[in-house]
């Protein structure tokens, strides 16, 4: 079930973005717990539960247009529940008026494949990541 983020799921958000095995957040100081909040309480961090339980988060950033967050729990991919959550960060942009998004992420992972499947486009790199672009 897709629902809202409320600051209480803060913790959970956290241990989904823990839980993953690619795209891992090496220095846990470059994402604190006021940069969650703030998505949760701005332009709205969406969130798929199973059971009560959530087991996927994404997260837009209207200020530069880009997808901040986009995880699901292993176990629960291949589900669509990427998918959903993608189409709900682009309309969150969309709603602030961005025309082009834009995210990064690892190299050689299910993530560069499931953007690229998604009709990302592969525009560079950065820090050792890739970016990629979209029109909304």
């Amino acid at each position: 079930m897709l629902r809202k983020a409320i600051v209480q799921d803060i913790m959970e958000l956290k241990f989904v973005r823990s839980s993953v095995f690619e795209n891992i957040l090496c220095d846990v100081s470059k994402v604190t717990d006021n940069d969650y909040e703030w998505f949760v309480k701005n332009p709205g961090v969406a969130v798929w539960e199973d059971n009560g339980v959530i087991v996927g988060f994404s997260a837009a950033d209207p200020r530069d247009g880009s997808i901040w967050a986009l995880f699901v729990a292993p176990g629960f991919e291949k589900k669509g529940i990427g998918s959903c959550l993608l189409a709900e960060a682009c309309a969150c942009l969309r709603s602030a008026g961005v025309e082009r998004a834009w995210l990064s992420t690892d190299p050689s992972t299910r993530a560069e494949r499931f953007y690229r499947a998604a009709g990302w486009e592969h525009v560079g790199e950065k820090d050792k990541e890739l970016l990629f672009e979209r029109l909304l």
